[in-house]
């Protein structure tokens, strides 16, 4: 379905500012939300479980990301840390607090990684570009550090691991091995939905265009009155939220217990990956970029049972890493913009819609 946006004009300040300003966003909006919420819960727990969980985990982690990176020009490669953060902090408030409900701590312990990433942000001030990403690396190795070699964030337990344990909502269980898929999915779904339309209301606000000022040209912005300091603390706080907010879920909702080895470096390159080729700058680039870039392995992997060609696994992965490889080289030096400004072109120039212009 491509559509132009010409035709449709704005008759109120409410219609000027609205998230979807045009009829056939809203209306494909509403489809999919419709398949998501009605048709996929059904769909059978291998797709829940090893396509549609870790997509929507994923695509939140690439949000919080790309409101650091594409929005406001920071580049961090502490991605998987500030995630590590969340699912431990939510580990620990889960076993301190047991008879409060799951979802208020997956969502609480989004305010502990962002403390974390604000006090790495500070030396966004003074240091921009390559030396920032060093500084947010030595976040993560620093950070991934802590998660081994400190025993009360995981109680302590031997072998290391965060042991997600079997808690409820209304009766029916959301955590835990009794957990359905369909459960966790609705539960996920959610939290991603309703964390993605705050980001759309934040990245069209004020705090979004300080943000985008900053990232043009710091300089000018600062001569216009933006403060750095604050602009960039709070990109890098919010950014980290999501981080956080995600990696609870990735533990808690999809995995059930893991160690932090799952929050390594190359979780931070694995999600950067997904920000850049669905594009710097675009929330609906970052669901884009984390369908392509989790699906290729499953796909490659399905491609004997689909195609009936011959494929072992290693070679499965090594497809997955060159594939991976040239796209990012093409998008970075063709089309910095990612896949959604390719759909941004395709719409304009293509029009396949039947209501009248």
């Amino acid at each position: 379905m491509f559509y132009r946006e010409a035709g449709q004009f704005k008759t109120s300040y409410a219609a000027d500012m609205a998230v979807f300003p045009v009829l056939q966003d809203r209306i494909g909006l509403g489809v999919i939300l419709a398949i998501a919420c009605v048709v996929l819960p059904f769909a059978g727990d291998f797709l829940l479980n090893v396509v549609m969980i870790p997509f929507l985990v994923f695509s939140l982690a690439a949000i919080g990301l790309n409101m650091l990176t594409g929005y406001t020009g920071l580049l961090s490669l502490g991605t998987g840390a500030f995630m590590g953060i969340g699912a431990f902090a939510c580990y620990k408030l889960t076993s301190v607090f047991p008879n409060v409900n799951i979802l208020v701590w997956i969502i609480a312990s989004g305010f502990f990684s962002a403390a974390v990433g604000v006090l790495f942000g500070l030396p966004s001030l003074r240091i921009k570009g390559f030396y920032l990403a060093v500084a947010t690396l030595a976040a993560q190795f620093f950070l991934q550090w802590c998660f081994i070699r400190i025993p009360w964030l995981y109680n302590y337990n031997s072998s290391g691991a965060i042991e997600v344990p079997t808690r409820t909502l209304f009766g029916i269980p959301i955590t835990g091995p009794t957990a359905s898929a369909s459960t966790r999915y609705l539960v996920v779904l959610a939290i991603v939905t309703g964390m993605t339309w705050i980001a759309s209301n934040i990245v069209r606000g004020r705090i979004g265009r300080s943000w985008m000022a900053v990232r043009d040209m710091d300089i000018a912005a600062e001569l216009m009155g933006i403060r750095l300091l604050q602009t960039k603390l709070t990109a890098f706080a919010v950014s980290s939220f999501y981080c956080g907010v995600a990696g609870a879920l990735l533990m808690f909702l999809w995995y059930g217990g893991g160690e932090s080895g799952v929050f390594d470096i190359n979780q931070s390159f694995f999600v950067l990956f997904m920000v850049i080729i669905g594009g710097l700058g675009s929330l609906i680039g970052s669901f884009m970029g984390a369908a392509l870039i989790y699906m290729l392995p499953i796909v490659f992997r399905a491609m004997p049972a689909l195609l009936g060609v011959p494929l072992r696994s290693e070679t499965a992965d090594h497809l997955t890493f060159m594939t991976e490889g040239v796209l990012i080289i093409v998008f970075l030096v063709l089309e910095p913009m990612g896949l959604a400004r390719l759909w941004q072109i395709a719409k304009q120039k293509l029009r396949v819609w039947p209501f009248p212009y």
